[in-house]
């Protein structure tokens, strides 16, 4: 009889446990900018927008945090956020984060370096920039993550 009781319990039990490991991935994302930049607002709005929720920290001297964050030299940009244990670096839509997070690959995060005037929070009217985002890994190496045009 226990053994059938336990049997019960295991297969009502199974929907929830696979529920939970294909749960929304986390929307909490942690911002860290510089008080005096307003694209960095911008963005954050955005993201609000997009449904995550937003928590900022202002820094005076950024370079402490992306240099913790291992974010490299040439991915940099004017603010660096962190999310479901990923670092996003930049202006990235939101759209390659929630695949970064539902993807899950190995890296540091992604970066969308030099501030594209077309990225959500940079909005620059009648720009015609097409830009990438780039997954960089802790080896030092990076790829095209995703491709956008205005």
């Amino acid at each position: 009889m226990r053994h059938i009781l336990l049997t019960l319990t295991l297969l009502l039990a199974a929907p929830y446990a696979l529920a939970e490991s294909t749960a929304a991935p986390s929307s909490e994302v942690h911002v860290y900018k510089s008080p005096y930049c307003g694209c960095c607002g911008n963005w954050v709005e955005y993201m609000r927008k997009q449904g995550f929720t937003v928590t900022v920290e202002e820094k005076e001297d950024m370079s402490p945090i992306k240099q913790s964050l291992n974010v490299p030299d040439e991915m940099q940009s004017c603010h660096t956020s962190t999310i479901g244990g990923y670092v996003i670096e930049g202006h990235v839509p939101a759209e390659d984060i929630r695949r970064l997070l539902k993807e899950k690959p190995d890296a540091i995060g992604l970066a969308a370096p030099g501030m594209p005037q077309t990225s959500p929070g940079m909005d620059v009217a009648g720009s015609t920039e097409a830009y990438d985002v780039l997954l960089f890994k802790a080896d030092g190496s990076t790829q095209i993550f995703a491709h956008h045009k205005p």
